[in-house]
Order: C-alpha cells, then structure tokens, then sequence
C-alpha cells in the first residue's frame, strides 16, 4: 500500500502541475507534509534546500529522496518513476501538436496565463516556509538569514549551493 501512497503523491502533482520542479513544489508538499504526513514542514523545507543546492532537477531529487525515506530502494524508484512518467507521456503526446500550432495567438496566450499561477503558487510555498521560520528561529534570525541570503543572491550574485550552506552554517552555530 505504501508503494502506491507514494506513486499516487508523486504523480498527481507531476501531471497536474505545469511549468517544471519549481511549479510543482507546493503541490508535492500538500502531498507530503499535509495528506501522507511523511515529513513535518520543516523537514520538507530543508529537503527542499538541500535539494536546491544540488544539481540536477528538483522534482526527481525530492522524490528520490521522501521514496527513500519512506520505503526504502523501492520507494525511491516508485517516486521517481511517477514524478519523470507524466511528463515523459505527456510531452510524447503533446509535442507534435504543439509544434503545428507554435505561432498561434491562443497557444501564445495560453503559456502567458500559466506564468502567473506558477508565481503565486510559489509565493504562497515561500510565505509558508518564512512563517515556519519565525515561528522555529525567531524574527531575528529569519531576517537576518533573509537579508543575508538575498545580498549574497542578488547583489554579489553568489551561487544558491554556497548560500544555502552558509545558513546552514548559521542556524548551525547559532540555533543548534
């Protein structure tokens, strides 16, 4: 039964989600955290982080890993196998249609209208993961990792890999 649990909380983001890993994200988290109760929202938050420092897709990567957790071997290649599956169907079925009608106006409009419910998504997962924070950390550790995080990101461009493991140094010496 855990085999299928996992496949159908892999599966159903994968095909209902549009717009790759980061549009996903909250959905597999309603999947994880909210109905199956595999991880807390901190511990999805921090498999989020160290999934994002990492190469490779996101999606697979977490996955990967909340199969692992939970069963094992088996359990990570049913995970992975519903998150690249639809997809890999979907993208087989659709390619040749959308490559007949690439120029057309409502194509066009289409993809223009999903943009803006990926970004909400993500803010509304973002706005979660910041009131986890505050509520686990504090204001003032949030803010400054916050702060810090974003100078380093946006300012001296500075890769998330080496961001994220400055936090983690942080909340390390000061939090742990």
């Amino acid at each position: 039964m855990i085999y299928w649990e996992l496949f159908l909380a892999f599966f159903i983001p994968n095909i209902i989600g549009y717009g790759g890993g980061p549009a996903i994200i909250p959905l597999i988290e309603t999947e994880v955290v909210g109905r199956y109760g595999w991880m807390t929202s901190q511990e999805f938050a921090e498999t989020l982080a160290l999934g994002n420092a990492l190469p490779s897709p996101i999606a697979t990567k977490m996955a990967g890993y909340v199969g692992y957790e939970v069963a094992g071997i088996g359990g990570a290649i049913v995970a992975v196998a519903a998150t690249v599956v639809p997809s890999l169907l979907l993208m087989l079925g659709a390619l040749g249609l959308l490559y007949r009608h690439r120029d057309s106006p409502r194509v066009k409009r289409m993809s223009q209208w999903v943009r803006p419910v990926i970004a909400m998504m993500m803010a509304w997962l973002t706005l979660g993961f910041f009131l986890e924070s505050m509520d686990a950390s504090g204001a003032v550790h949030t803010i400054i990792i916050g702060v810090v995080a974003a100078v380093a990101l946006v300012g001296f461009k500075t890769h998330p890999a080496f961001v994220v493991f400055g936090a983690l140094i942080y909340g390390g010496l000061l939090l742990g």
